[in-house]
Protein backbone atom coordinates (compact mmCIF):
# COMPACT_ATOMS: atom_id res chain seq x y z
CA UNK A 1 0.00 0.00 0.00
CA UNK A 2 2.65 2.33 0.90
CA UNK A 3 3.88 1.85 -2.59
CA UNK A 4 0.99 1.82 -4.61
CA UNK A 5 -0.21 5.70 -3.31
CA UNK A 6 2.43 7.75 -4.89
CA UNK A 7 1.93 5.63 -7.56
CA UNK A 8 -1.76 6.52 -8.03
CA UNK A 9 -0.60 9.79 -7.10
CA UNK A 10 1.89 10.54 -9.61
CA UNK A 11 -0.66 8.36 -12.37
CA UNK A 12 -3.37 11.22 -11.51
CA UNK A 13 -1.24 14.30 -11.87
CA UNK A 14 -0.03 12.93 -15.67
CA UNK A 15 -3.47 12.03 -16.29
CA UNK A 16 -4.89 15.51 -15.50
CA UNK A 17 -1.50 16.61 -17.65
CA UNK A 18 -2.80 14.19 -20.33
CA UNK A 19 -6.03 14.94 -19.82
CA UNK A 20 -5.26 18.86 -20.74
CA UNK A 21 -3.40 17.86 -23.93
CA UNK A 22 -6.99 16.28 -25.07
CA UNK A 23 -9.58 18.20 -24.23
CA UNK A 24 -7.67 20.72 -26.36
CA UNK A 25 -7.10 18.56 -29.24
CA UNK A 26 -10.99 17.48 -29.30
CA UNK A 27 -11.34 21.02 -28.81
CA UNK A 28 -9.38 21.46 -32.07
CA UNK A 29 -10.34 18.75 -34.26
CA UNK A 30 -7.66 16.94 -33.96
CA UNK A 31 -8.52 13.26 -33.74
CA UNK A 32 -7.27 11.28 -30.45
CA UNK A 33 -6.75 7.34 -31.20
CA UNK A 34 -6.54 6.77 -27.50
CA UNK A 35 -6.45 8.55 -24.24
CA UNK A 36 -5.47 6.02 -21.51
CA UNK A 37 -4.62 5.44 -17.86
CA UNK A 38 -1.49 4.47 -16.69
CA UNK A 39 1.04 2.39 -18.58
CA UNK A 40 2.02 -1.13 -20.03
CA UNK A 41 -0.82 -3.95 -20.95
CA UNK A 42 -4.49 -3.07 -21.11
CA UNK A 43 -6.64 -4.21 -18.78
CA UNK A 44 -9.69 -2.45 -19.88
CA UNK A 45 -11.04 -1.01 -22.70
CA UNK A 46 -13.64 0.69 -24.74
CA UNK A 47 -14.32 3.03 -27.48
CA UNK A 48 -16.31 6.06 -27.38
CA UNK A 49 -16.75 8.19 -30.62
CA UNK A 50 -13.59 8.09 -32.67
CA UNK A 51 -11.38 7.22 -29.29
CA UNK A 52 -9.98 4.41 -27.78
CA UNK A 53 -10.41 4.38 -23.74
CA UNK A 54 -8.21 2.13 -21.67
CA UNK A 55 -6.94 1.61 -18.33
CA UNK A 56 -3.65 -0.47 -18.53
CA UNK A 57 -1.89 -2.39 -16.16
CA UNK A 58 0.93 -0.33 -14.76
CA UNK A 59 -0.98 2.45 -12.28
CA UNK A 60 1.35 5.11 -13.26
CA UNK A 61 1.49 7.79 -15.87
CA UNK A 62 -1.19 7.92 -18.86
CA UNK A 63 -1.20 9.09 -22.26
CA UNK A 64 -3.00 11.15 -24.66
CA UNK A 65 -2.13 9.70 -28.51
CA UNK A 66 -3.31 12.01 -31.47
CA UNK A 67 -3.53 11.19 -35.02
CA UNK A 68 -0.35 11.83 -36.99
CA UNK A 69 1.92 12.43 -34.27
CA UNK A 70 5.23 10.11 -34.68
CA UNK A 71 4.05 7.42 -31.57
CA UNK A 72 0.38 8.18 -32.39
CA UNK A 73 -0.30 4.95 -33.56
CA UNK A 74 1.37 1.16 -33.79
CA UNK A 75 1.30 -0.14 -36.56
CA UNK A 76 1.29 -3.51 -35.06
CA UNK A 77 -2.29 -2.47 -34.26
CA UNK A 78 -3.61 -1.04 -37.42
CA UNK A 79 -6.46 -3.37 -38.02
CA UNK A 80 -7.79 -3.07 -34.67
CA UNK A 81 -11.36 -2.30 -34.51
CA UNK A 82 -11.14 -0.09 -31.72
CA UNK A 83 -8.42 1.95 -33.31
CA UNK A 84 -9.94 4.69 -35.67
CA UNK A 85 -8.02 5.73 -39.29
CA UNK A 86 -8.73 9.24 -39.12
CA UNK A 87 -8.22 11.71 -42.14
CA UNK A 88 -5.28 13.85 -42.78
CA UNK A 89 -7.22 17.24 -41.89
CA UNK A 90 -7.24 15.57 -38.57
CA UNK A 91 -3.65 15.46 -38.25
CA UNK A 92 -2.19 17.15 -34.97
CA UNK A 93 0.85 18.37 -37.49
CA UNK A 94 -2.07 19.80 -40.32
CA UNK A 95 -3.60 22.47 -37.52
CA UNK A 96 -2.94 25.98 -37.56
CA UNK A 97 0.03 27.05 -35.56
CA UNK A 98 -1.96 28.54 -32.49
CA UNK A 99 -4.37 25.51 -32.77
CA UNK A 100 -0.96 22.99 -31.79
CA UNK A 101 0.30 25.45 -29.75
CA UNK A 102 -3.10 25.44 -27.18
CA UNK A 103 -2.48 21.79 -26.93
CA UNK A 104 0.53 21.88 -26.00
CA UNK A 105 -0.06 24.23 -23.06
CA UNK A 106 -3.12 22.85 -22.00
CA UNK A 107 -0.98 20.02 -20.58
CA UNK A 108 1.16 21.85 -17.83
CA UNK A 109 -1.92 24.41 -17.99
CA UNK A 110 -3.80 21.69 -16.35
CA UNK A 111 -1.40 20.59 -14.14
CA UNK A 112 -1.73 24.45 -12.55
CA UNK A 113 -5.27 24.34 -12.52
CA UNK A 114 -4.98 21.13 -10.50
CA UNK A 115 -2.93 22.35 -8.01
CA UNK A 116 -5.33 25.16 -7.43
CA UNK A 117 -8.37 22.91 -6.87
CA UNK A 118 -5.85 21.23 -4.05
CA UNK A 119 -5.00 24.34 -2.54
CA UNK A 120 -8.95 25.46 -2.14
CA UNK A 121 -9.11 21.87 -0.49
CA UNK A 122 -6.29 21.97 1.79
CA UNK A 123 -6.80 26.24 2.55
CA UNK A 124 -10.07 25.57 3.15
CA UNK A 125 -9.58 22.79 6.05
CA UNK A 126 -6.02 24.63 7.23
CA UNK A 127 -6.56 28.49 7.12
CA UNK A 128 -4.95 30.99 4.66
CA UNK A 129 -1.25 31.63 4.91
CA UNK A 130 -0.65 35.71 5.74
CA UNK A 131 2.93 36.59 6.42
CA UNK A 132 1.75 37.33 9.85
CA UNK A 133 4.83 37.93 12.36
CA UNK A 134 3.91 35.27 15.13
CA UNK A 135 7.09 35.04 17.31
CA UNK A 136 9.66 37.96 17.46
CA UNK A 137 13.11 36.60 19.27
CA UNK A 138 13.60 37.95 22.82
CA UNK A 139 16.45 40.06 22.38
CA UNK A 140 16.76 39.91 18.50
CA UNK A 141 17.73 42.71 16.33
CA UNK A 142 14.30 42.61 15.21
CA UNK A 143 12.96 43.32 18.41
CA UNK A 144 15.32 46.27 18.44
CA UNK A 145 14.36 47.48 15.20
CA UNK A 146 10.87 47.56 16.73
CA UNK A 147 8.79 44.31 14.58
CA UNK A 148 5.49 43.56 16.68
CA UNK A 149 3.84 40.68 16.57
CA UNK A 150 0.57 40.69 14.10
CA UNK A 151 2.83 42.98 11.86
CA UNK A 152 2.06 41.75 8.34
CA UNK A 153 5.40 41.18 6.02
CA UNK A 154 5.36 42.72 2.56
CA UNK A 155 8.47 42.72 1.56
CA UNK A 156 12.17 42.28 2.29
CA UNK A 157 14.94 43.60 0.97
CA UNK A 158 12.70 45.05 -1.96
CA UNK A 159 11.32 41.27 -2.38
CA UNK A 160 7.18 41.16 -2.46
CA UNK A 161 6.20 38.72 0.57
CA UNK A 162 2.48 37.23 -1.23
CA UNK A 163 2.42 34.76 1.46
CA UNK A 164 3.94 33.44 4.53
CA UNK A 165 6.39 30.90 3.24
CA UNK A 166 7.38 33.36 0.66
CA UNK A 167 9.70 34.65 3.48
CA UNK A 168 11.60 31.34 3.40
CA UNK A 169 11.83 31.23 -0.34
CA UNK A 170 12.62 34.44 -0.41
CA UNK A 171 15.92 34.05 2.36
CA UNK A 172 16.60 30.42 0.43
CA UNK A 173 20.25 30.16 -0.68
CA UNK A 174 20.35 34.48 0.03
CA UNK A 175 23.10 35.58 2.14
CA UNK A 176 23.43 38.87 3.91
CA UNK A 177 26.40 38.35 5.41
CA UNK A 178 28.75 41.93 5.83
CA UNK A 179 25.40 43.83 5.48
CA UNK A 180 24.70 46.03 8.35
CA UNK A 181 21.13 46.13 7.77
CA UNK A 182 17.92 44.89 5.69
CA UNK A 183 14.61 47.12 5.20
CA UNK A 184 11.98 45.21 5.79
CA UNK A 185 8.44 46.52 5.30
CA UNK A 186 5.41 45.62 7.18
CA UNK A 187 1.90 46.24 7.48
CA UNK A 188 0.96 47.26 10.68
CA UNK A 189 -2.57 48.98 11.40
CA UNK A 190 -3.01 49.75 7.54
CA UNK A 191 -0.17 51.63 7.34
CA UNK A 192 3.48 50.18 5.70
CA UNK A 193 6.27 50.79 8.18
CA UNK A 194 9.89 50.53 7.01
CA UNK A 195 12.04 48.83 9.55
CA UNK A 196 16.08 48.19 9.52
CA UNK A 197 17.29 44.88 10.87
CA UNK A 198 21.02 43.87 11.53
CA UNK A 199 21.09 40.44 9.91
CA UNK A 200 23.73 38.63 11.82
CA UNK A 201 23.23 36.27 14.69
CA UNK A 202 26.07 34.75 16.74
CA UNK A 203 24.43 31.58 18.25
CA UNK A 204 24.95 27.45 19.11
CA UNK A 205 23.77 25.74 16.48
CA UNK A 206 22.93 22.12 15.33
CA UNK A 207 24.07 22.48 12.06
CA UNK A 208 21.25 21.54 10.04
CA UNK A 209 18.53 23.22 8.09
CA UNK A 210 14.54 21.90 8.42
CA UNK A 211 11.24 23.91 7.17
CA UNK A 212 9.61 25.25 10.15
CA UNK A 213 6.18 23.93 8.74
CA UNK A 214 3.38 21.17 9.76
CA UNK A 215 5.15 18.99 7.35
CA UNK A 216 7.73 16.61 9.10
CA UNK A 217 11.03 17.66 10.60
CA UNK A 218 13.20 16.89 7.47
CA UNK A 219 16.94 17.91 6.98
CA UNK A 220 17.17 19.76 3.82
CA UNK A 221 20.76 20.87 4.46
CA UNK A 222 23.52 20.04 6.77
CA UNK A 223 25.03 23.34 6.87
CA UNK A 224 29.31 23.86 7.24
CA UNK A 225 31.87 21.72 5.74
CA UNK A 226 32.07 18.14 5.86
CA UNK A 227 33.37 17.14 9.91
CA UNK A 228 31.15 19.78 10.94
CA UNK A 229 29.07 18.88 13.90
CA UNK A 230 25.81 17.39 11.84
CA UNK A 231 28.42 15.23 9.65
CA UNK A 232 30.06 13.95 12.32
CA UNK A 233 26.87 13.12 14.50
CA UNK A 234 25.88 10.97 11.07
CA UNK A 235 22.96 13.54 9.59
CA UNK A 236 21.90 13.83 6.17
CA UNK A 237 20.23 15.92 4.04
CA UNK A 238 16.93 14.38 3.56
CA UNK A 239 17.13 12.68 7.50
CA UNK A 240 14.06 13.28 9.64
CA UNK A 241 14.23 14.29 12.91
CA UNK A 242 12.00 12.60 15.48
CA UNK A 243 12.95 13.25 18.96
CA UNK A 244 15.48 15.53 20.49
CA UNK A 245 16.65 14.95 24.15
CA UNK A 246 13.77 12.28 24.24
CA UNK A 247 11.23 14.98 23.36
CA UNK A 248 9.06 13.57 20.52
CA UNK A 249 9.11 16.12 17.33
CA UNK A 250 6.54 15.40 15.09
CA UNK A 251 6.88 18.19 12.61
CA UNK A 252 8.92 21.35 11.79
CA UNK A 253 7.00 23.55 13.81
CA UNK A 254 7.63 21.16 16.79
CA UNK A 255 11.45 21.17 16.34
CA UNK A 256 11.64 25.01 16.05
CA UNK A 257 8.83 25.35 19.18
CA UNK A 258 11.42 23.43 20.91
CA UNK A 259 14.55 24.49 20.16
CA UNK A 260 12.92 28.29 21.42
CA UNK A 261 12.09 26.86 24.49
CA UNK A 262 15.55 25.42 25.16
CA UNK A 263 17.90 27.55 23.75
CA UNK A 264 21.40 25.70 22.83
CA UNK A 265 23.93 26.47 24.85
CA UNK A 266 27.18 23.81 23.95
CA UNK A 267 26.06 21.12 25.99
CA UNK A 268 25.94 17.61 23.50
CA UNK A 269 22.02 17.18 22.34
CA UNK A 270 20.43 13.52 21.88
CA UNK A 271 19.05 13.23 18.32
CA UNK A 272 16.58 10.70 17.20
CA UNK A 273 15.67 10.56 13.68
CA UNK A 274 14.96 8.60 10.63
CA UNK A 275 17.39 7.50 7.43
CA UNK A 276 15.69 6.41 5.16
CA UNK A 277 13.06 4.80 7.33
CA UNK A 278 15.46 3.34 9.63
CA UNK A 279 15.39 4.96 13.57
CA UNK A 280 18.72 6.00 13.89
CA UNK A 281 20.59 7.70 17.25
CA UNK A 282 22.91 10.27 17.78
CA UNK A 283 24.53 13.12 19.87
CA UNK A 284 24.81 16.21 18.43
CA UNK A 285 27.36 18.84 19.94
CA UNK A 286 26.37 22.54 18.80
CA UNK A 287 28.84 25.04 17.72
CA UNK A 288 28.99 28.60 17.57
CA UNK A 289 28.22 29.81 14.46
CA UNK A 290 27.49 33.45 13.05
CA UNK A 291 24.54 33.36 10.71
CA UNK A 292 22.50 35.65 8.84
CA UNK A 293 19.10 35.81 10.94
CA UNK A 294 15.99 38.21 10.98
CA UNK A 295 15.03 37.15 14.08
CA UNK A 296 11.29 36.78 13.40
CA UNK A 297 8.72 34.33 12.92
CA UNK A 298 5.98 34.77 10.10
CA UNK A 299 6.21 31.85 7.78
CA UNK A 300 3.86 29.14 8.78
CA UNK A 301 1.30 31.65 10.34
CA UNK A 302 -2.41 30.19 9.34
CA UNK A 303 -5.82 31.48 10.11
CA UNK A 304 -9.43 31.37 8.82
CA UNK A 305 -9.97 32.90 6.04
CA UNK A 306 -13.35 34.40 4.11
CA UNK A 307 -14.08 32.65 0.94
CA UNK A 308 -12.51 34.66 -1.34
CA UNK A 309 -9.42 35.15 1.14
CA UNK A 310 -9.31 31.41 0.51
CA UNK A 311 -9.34 31.65 -3.52
CA UNK A 312 -6.92 34.13 -3.27
CA UNK A 313 -5.02 32.39 -0.87
CA UNK A 314 -4.94 29.10 -3.40
CA UNK A 315 -3.85 31.37 -6.41
CA UNK A 316 -1.01 32.82 -4.39
CA UNK A 317 -0.44 29.26 -3.08
CA UNK A 318 0.42 27.96 -6.62
CA UNK A 319 2.12 30.98 -7.39
CA UNK A 320 4.41 30.09 -4.21
CA UNK A 321 5.24 26.35 -5.52
CA UNK A 322 5.89 27.58 -9.18
CA UNK A 323 8.05 30.49 -7.85
CA UNK A 324 9.73 27.27 -5.65
CA UNK A 325 10.33 25.48 -8.69
CA UNK A 326 12.17 28.07 -10.49
CA UNK A 327 14.09 28.99 -7.32
CA UNK A 328 15.12 25.70 -6.69
CA UNK A 329 16.33 24.71 -10.25
CA UNK A 330 17.93 28.12 -10.26
CA UNK A 331 20.27 27.12 -6.71
CA UNK A 332 20.92 23.56 -8.76
CA UNK A 333 22.68 24.88 -11.30
CA UNK A 334 24.41 27.58 -9.46
CA UNK A 335 25.66 25.01 -7.49
CA UNK A 336 23.78 25.80 -4.43
CA UNK A 337 21.71 23.00 -4.46
CA UNK A 338 22.79 19.40 -4.37
CA UNK A 339 21.63 17.15 -6.83
CA UNK A 340 21.33 14.36 -4.25
CA UNK A 341 18.42 17.00 -3.26
CA UNK A 342 16.69 15.79 -7.14
CA UNK A 343 14.15 12.93 -6.42
CA UNK A 344 12.43 10.74 -8.62
CA UNK A 345 9.33 7.84 -8.36
CA UNK A 346 11.58 5.72 -5.47
CA UNK A 347 12.32 9.01 -3.85
CA UNK A 348 8.28 10.21 -3.76
CA UNK A 349 7.70 7.04 -2.99
CA UNK A 350 10.24 7.40 0.11
CA UNK A 351 8.88 10.76 0.75
CA UNK A 352 5.14 9.96 0.77
CA UNK A 353 6.13 6.86 3.44
CA UNK A 354 7.78 9.27 5.45
CA UNK A 355 4.55 11.80 5.27
CA UNK A 356 2.38 8.56 5.96
CA UNK A 357 4.23 8.29 8.90
CA UNK A 358 4.89 11.56 10.52
CA UNK A 359 1.05 12.88 10.16
CA UNK A 360 -0.96 9.76 11.10
CA UNK A 361 -0.72 10.27 14.69
CA UNK A 362 -2.86 13.27 13.65
CA UNK A 363 -5.73 11.25 12.02
CA UNK A 364 -6.57 9.78 8.84
CA UNK A 365 -7.90 13.80 7.91
CA UNK A 366 -4.18 14.58 8.70
CA UNK A 367 -2.62 11.88 6.30
CA UNK A 368 -4.94 12.98 3.39
CA UNK A 369 -4.39 16.99 3.93
CA UNK A 370 -0.79 16.91 4.30
CA UNK A 371 -0.73 14.11 0.89
CA UNK A 372 -2.73 17.11 -0.67
CA UNK A 373 -0.13 19.67 -0.09
CA UNK A 374 2.60 17.67 -1.33
CA UNK A 375 0.14 16.85 -4.47
CA UNK A 376 0.16 20.34 -5.03
CA UNK A 377 3.69 20.72 -5.32
CA UNK A 378 4.38 17.67 -7.49
CA UNK A 379 1.35 19.34 -9.79
CA UNK A 380 2.90 23.19 -9.71
CA UNK A 381 6.58 21.48 -10.07
CA UNK A 382 4.92 19.15 -13.15
CA UNK A 383 3.46 22.24 -14.82
CA UNK A 384 6.86 24.42 -14.64
CA UNK A 385 8.86 21.47 -15.86
CA UNK A 386 7.17 20.66 -19.00
CA UNK A 387 7.03 24.37 -19.82
CA UNK A 388 10.62 24.72 -19.53
CA UNK A 389 11.96 24.97 -23.06
CA UNK A 390 13.83 21.20 -23.03
CA UNK A 391 13.63 18.73 -26.00
CA UNK A 392 11.50 15.84 -25.82
CA UNK A 393 9.16 17.48 -22.72
CA UNK A 394 6.59 19.65 -24.03
CA UNK A 395 8.41 23.36 -23.63
CA UNK A 396 10.53 22.46 -26.82
CA UNK A 397 7.80 21.19 -29.02
CA UNK A 398 6.40 24.76 -27.87
CA UNK A 399 9.42 25.88 -28.74
CA UNK A 400 9.36 25.23 -32.06
CA UNK A 401 5.98 26.13 -32.51
CA UNK A 402 7.23 29.54 -31.44
CA UNK A 403 9.34 30.12 -34.09
CA UNK A 404 7.75 28.36 -36.59
CA UNK A 405 4.86 31.50 -35.73
CA UNK A 406 7.43 34.13 -36.02
CA UNK A 407 9.08 32.57 -39.21
CA UNK A 408 6.26 31.41 -40.70
CA UNK A 409 6.97 28.05 -41.95
CA UNK A 410 8.01 25.05 -39.61
CA UNK A 411 11.51 23.84 -38.96
CA UNK A 412 11.95 20.84 -41.25
CA UNK A 413 11.23 17.67 -39.18
CA UNK A 414 14.01 15.89 -39.37
CA UNK A 415 15.75 18.96 -37.64
CA UNK A 416 13.29 19.11 -35.00
CA UNK A 417 12.84 14.96 -34.75
CA UNK A 418 16.30 14.97 -34.43
CA UNK A 419 16.88 17.36 -31.40
CA UNK A 420 14.11 16.17 -29.85
CA UNK A 421 15.62 12.40 -29.79
CA UNK A 422 18.69 13.66 -28.46
CA UNK A 423 17.00 15.78 -25.71
CA UNK A 424 14.86 12.31 -24.67
CA UNK A 425 18.48 10.41 -24.75
CA UNK A 426 19.89 13.36 -22.03
CA UNK A 427 16.27 12.56 -20.27
CA UNK A 428 16.71 9.11 -19.80
CA UNK A 429 20.81 9.38 -18.58
CA UNK A 430 18.83 11.97 -16.73
CA UNK A 431 16.57 9.43 -15.18
CA UNK A 432 19.04 7.06 -14.68
CA UNK A 433 21.26 9.22 -12.39
CA UNK A 434 18.14 10.46 -10.53
CA UNK A 435 16.98 6.66 -9.84
CA UNK A 436 21.07 5.68 -8.66
CA UNK A 437 21.05 9.10 -6.52
CA UNK A 438 17.06 7.58 -4.93
CA UNK A 439 18.53 4.27 -4.19
CA UNK A 440 21.84 5.49 -2.81
CA UNK A 441 19.30 7.70 -0.45
CA UNK A 442 17.72 4.02 0.98
CA UNK A 443 21.05 2.64 1.82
Amino acid sequence: MRIIIPLLLISFLVTAHEFGHFLLAKTNGIGVLEFSVGMGPRLLTFKKGETRYSLKLIPFGGSCAMAGEPDGYDPEEAEDSLFTRFPEEKYFQNKSVWARISVIVAGPLFNFILAFVLSLIVIANVGINPAKVYLVREGSHAEKAGILEGDIVRSIDGKKIGIGRDIELVNLGVSYAGRETVPVVVERAGEKVTLQIDPNRTAYMLGISYYANDDPAQITITIGDPGDTSSRAGLRDGDIITAIEGVEIASGAQMHAYLTEHPLDGSPVSVSFTHNGTPREAVNIPEVRTVTDLGFEASYYREPGSFGQVVSGSFKEVGYWMRYVLRSLRMLVTGKLSARNISGPVGIVSVVDDIVDQSSPGGLSAVILTLLNFATMLSANLGVMNLLPIPALDGGRLLFLLIEAVRGKPVPPEKEGLVHTVGMVLLLVLAVLVLFSDVLKLL
